[in-house]
């Protein structure tokens, strides 16, 4: 299973708006800039993400995008299946639309996929927006020299 570009950067908008959520609307170029992202291909992911709900925008000078949901009720699950349908390593997996295969009921793989698609479904699923703002405050704080003072 591949995570497509898409579904990446709308991972990363969604970020931004985490991180600067209660802070008033960000504008798309802020959000762009910030996180990497091709100006023209946010605005898509944003106005796709305002029709889902996650997302509200504001018109005007003082207009942008505002993250309507708690970071923390927001997996990145949740995001990719959005985005990209699903979370499973190949299309042969139980509840994923199958295709006719000449193994269909005696694939030995088949364990192997379901075990993957469960391990990737519990990373996923139990990794939020909050934990990722988490994540990188504790990386900049490793990151920053230590001050003393005497």
């Amino acid at each position: 299973m591949q995570v497509s570009q898409k579904c990446q950067y709308t991972l990363r908008a969604l970020f931004e708006l985490a991180k600067r959520r209660g802070n008033g609307p960000v504008n798309a170029a802020e959000i762009a800039e910030a996180q990497a992202i091709p100006a023209r291909f946010l605005e898509s992911i944003l106005h796709g993400l305002k029709n889902t709900g996650e997302v509200q925008s504001r018109r005007g000078i003082r207009g942008g995008y505002e993250l309507v949901v708690s970071p923390d009720a927001i997996t990145v699950g949740d995001v990719i299946r959005l985005v990209d349908n699903s979370l499973t390593p190949v299309k042969c997996v139980p509840g994923v639309k199958e295709r006719h295969c000449p193994l269909k009921g005696r694939c030995v793989f088949m364990g192997v996929w379901e075990r993957a698609r469960q391990a990737i479904e519990q990373v996923y699923d139990t990794t939020s927006l909050q934990d990722l703002i988490d994540d990188e405050r504790a990386a900049e704080e490793a990151r920053s020299p230590l001050e003393y003072f005497v």
